[in-house]
């Protein structure tokens, strides 16, 4: 979001110990006590506060509506959510701190009991009445808080539906981890100034970036490992073909060659699997009831998943599927478990929160930033300094680039231009869709995989790269996986350099009968993640962002963006930037 009207905690520690606590809940954190003094200095109407996922968005809001209520300010609440599972797991949260929130309330009703402060409704439900939830809230002084509320530009009707309801409200409060969109459907009661190419930009009263949520250990860490491989498949037509994840393919040979890694009558993905059950096993020597989570993209291909885990792991694991009436209970008993593994379609992408989740599986082909970056903050919510979170994904450069970027802010912008880099998202109901059916093998079906095999790409933490290209199994492999489940973002950072360092001595000690001479291909694989690596080094001396250094470093050596750029144009880029580092020392 812009800096305007923005507050920041960077450089506050992660809680206030001297604070009271309100009802029964904890006490709070640094950025949510900022954010609740900053609110009532100003005493707005419309509130919106960014905040990374797993910061406590949900804590935060609750203690405005209890102290709102306790000035009587307002008399009733109505939470607005994304979906079903949300309005359950807030009105839990509101009963842990005394407030009584009716998460079943349907449009039919019109009214609720007594007993209840307020209700929590899905944003598509208040599209489908907002003439009976307007009246709602005209009949009582109300609080209206939005969680995510950019789902409210989901759709022109939602947004209009929204406006229309809540209007009238005394008080409104939007909250959101992820606040950018593609479209240009504005997002009611948020704020857009005009920026310098005459867009308009989204503008937060408060914002808590993943950055500083790290430093604060508010969050954990994210270690990236990415999984590269051969595929092979056959067309429609009849044509054998085979290309290697990880290495530069077309468009369609991309697309391809990532399905075909995903489907589970293949190695690849039941090799993921295994290397990620490893980690699981790894990181819960120091958090015992630490759990997995693979995200899949439909049902059929969910439940294949869990069958490939009872294989690997000798345990079942927990498929929730999105038209699953009992969804909710599953995930609420896998939270409250020690189970090692849920599988999910949809389900737990946004909102849902199972702190102990810190081992997943990126095993969908949704490629736009806001899903990403919702699915990786289900891993991300620290319950005490020191605990790391590890992501395994295929080694897609969409991905590589959202992985690189988790620290990047984003705004929601209207009437901006299409950028040419392919890396614009979809609309999110679009990047959320699910096929009810897997296509089935056939006429449909534009491929047949044949077969697909995994091998251990490279790590990805804090813009850096590591690791060299390594059989699963391997040493060089189970460096990465046994890393321990307790460190420091420094130390992360500090150890994964080490490892690789240590592989590359290994590699230069063995006896090699003629120079290897590595293909084009692997040429610039290997100038891109080294050329990464410096950049990520030069962001922590620095504190530039990555894009800003990648940036500059284009515009001194002159070229294209580095996914374009030639061997010769990379090194120098890796030159300059060495010789920054010289200069710097």
């Amino acid at each position: 979001m812009r800096t305007e009207r923005v507050q920041t905690a960077s450089q506050l520690p992660p809680s206030y110990p001297d604070r009271a606590a309100w009802g029964t809940a904890p006490k709070l954190r640094a950025w949510q006590q900022e954010a609740f003094d900053l609110y009532f200095q100003h005493e707005p109407r419309d509130f919106l506060a960014v905040a990374t996922p797993g910061a406590g968005k949900t804590t935060y809001a609750l203690r405005i509506a209890s102290e709102l209520l306790h000035r009587g300010v307002i008399r009733a609440i109505t939470i607005v959510t994304p979906t079903e599972h949300l309005k359950r797991q807030w009105a839990d949260a509101a009963g842990r701190v005394g407030i009584g929130i009716d998460p079943e309330f349907k449009n039919g009703q019109g009214a609720t009991s007594r007993d209840y402060t307020g209700v929590a409704v899905t944003y598509a439900q208040v599209a489908m009445h907002p003439a009976l939830h307007r009246a709602r809230t005209e009949a009582r002084r109300t609080l209206v808080i939005f969680d995510e509320i950019h789902h409210a530009g989901d759709a022109k009707s939602w947004g209009d539906g929204i406006r229309e309801a809540f209007e009238p409200a005394v008080r409104r409060l939007s909250l959101t981890g992820t606040p950018f969109r593609s479209d240009d459907n504005p997002i009611p009661f948020v704020g857009y100034v005009e920026d310098a190419e005459g867009a308009l930009r989204s503008v937060s009263d408060y914002s808590y970036g993943y950055g500083p949520a790290l430093a604060d250990g508010v969050v954990r860490p994210v270690i990236f490992l990415a999984y590269a491989g051969e595929m092979k498949w056959r067309t429609r037509a009849g044509d054998e073909i085979t290309a290697t994840l990880g290495t530069p393919l077309t468009k369609d040979q991309l697309g391809q060659a990532w399905r075909a890694a995903l489907d589970p009558k293949g190695d690849w993905i039941r090799q993921v699997i295994q290397a990620a059950d490893r980690r699981l096993t790894e990181v819960r020597q120091s958090m015992p009831d630490a759990g997995g989570l693979v995200i899949s993209t439909d049902h059929e291909t969910a439940r294949a998943y869990a069958k490939h885990i009872r294989a690997v792991s000798g345990e079942s694991a927990t498929v929730v599927l999105s038209d699953d009436p009992g969804a909710s209970k599953k995930i609420k008993a896998f939270a409250a478990s020690q189970d090692r593994w849920l599988v999910a379609v949809r389900m737990v992408s946004e909102g849902v929160d199972i702190p102990r989740l810190a081992v997943g599986i990126y095993a969908t082909s949704i490629s736009t930033p806001l899903f990403f970056a919702q699915a990786v903050g289900r891993f991300v919510r620290a319950r005490r300094r020191g605990e790391t979170a590890s992501v395994f994904l295929p080694s897609v450069p969409l991905l590589m680039s959202f992985a690189a970027e988790m620290e990047a802010e984003r705004d929601h912008v209207l009437n901006r231009r299409r950028p040419e880099d392919g890396l614009d998202d979809d609309l999110l109901e679009q990047a959320q869709q699910e096929r009810k059916q897997p296509d089935a093998l056939g006429e449909e079906l534009p491929f047949q995989t044949l077969e697909a095999s995994a091998t251990f790409d490279r790590v990805l933490f804090d813009g850096g790269e590591f690791g060299t290209s390594a059989q699963p199994g391997s040493p060089e492999e189970e460096d990465f996986l046994g890393l321990p489940g307790l460190l420091e973002p420094d130390q992360v950072a500090t150890l994964l350099r080490k490892r690789q360092s240590d592989q590359q001595a290994a590699r230069r000690r063995q006896p090699k009968d003629e120079p290897e001479q590595l293909a084009p291909h692997e040429q610039i694989h290997e100038l891109r993640k080294e050329l990464n690596g410096l950049v990520g080094a030069w962001n922590h001396r620095t504190g530039q962002p990555h894009g800003v250094i990648h940036a500059e470093l284009r515009r001194s050596c002159g070229g294209p963006p580095i996914a374009q750029a030639s061997a010769d144009q990379i090194r120098e880029r890796i030159g300059l930037i060495r010789k920054w580092a010289a200069q710097r020392t």
